[in-house]
């Protein structure tokens, strides 16, 4: 019994809870933080925050692998419509979860870790918003800026990697190789192609808000 609060421990002992049940203790969850809950708050807030973000990336990576999955069997359908199957979109979503599950919860750790760091980097920074100490804040800034690189980069080669996952059922690894060196042999035809489907999902976007306004 925690003997600060002695209203609250007399009122314990005076009632009858001991001989309903004869386990029960009588715990604080405030102004001190004695149970195990309390002392392990900010380290399961940070698991929270982290599973968030795993789950939620590989949500996406399961959507972008059923989607390549199911335009590549399309695309290499040497007679069309023959030799597709019946529901191209169901077929690549049940491919991705037997085969693919694997490396779909890889390159979303990946990422995962990467969105961690970043978010706890802003936390240091809104802490440190008040501290006067200019090295601290500049530190802070280029690691936010190198993490923010880092995570965009992660999100390209991850969605390349997806793709090739899909077309040819390599691991992630072997998958994430591949994509960066065949994004390196063209590396002009990749940024222009970028541009151009960023332009059309673009007048997409416009054309759908258009349309329903």
């Amino acid at each position: 019994l925690d003997q600060r609060c002695p209203v609250s421990s007399q009122t314990f002992n005076t009632s009858n809870v001991t001989k309903l049940c004869p386990d029960a203790q009588c715990l604080f969850a405030f102004y001190g933080g004695e149970t195990a809950y309390h002392k392990y708050l900010v380290v399961l807030q940070f698991f929270n925050v982290f599973m968030f973000f795993w789950l939620a990336n590989f949500v996406i990576a399961l959507g972008q692998v059923t989607l390549a999955g199911a335009f590549a069997s399309y695309y290499w359908a040497f007679k069309k419509p023959e030799d597709m199957p019946a529901f191209p979109l169901f077929s690549a979503f049940g491919r991705a979860l037997r085969y693919h599950t694997g490396s779909l919860a890889f390159g979303s750790l990946v990422l995962a870790v990467v969105q961690v760091i970043r978010v706890t980097l802003e936390y240091l920074d809104h802490r440190l918003k008040a501290a006067e100490n200019k090295f601290a804040k500049f530190l802070l800034s280029c690691l936010k800026c190198c993490f923010w690189c880092l995570e965009k980069f992660i999100k390209f080669l991850n969605r390349n990697a997806y793709i090739m996952i899909a077309i040819y059922g390599t691991n992630f690894c072997t998958s994430a190789r591949n994509a960066f060196f065949l994004l390196m042999r063209n590396i002009i035809r990749v940024a222009v192609l970028d541009k151009v489907t960023d332009f059309l999902f673009f007048l997409g976007k416009l054309l759908i808000v258009g349309s329903v306004g």
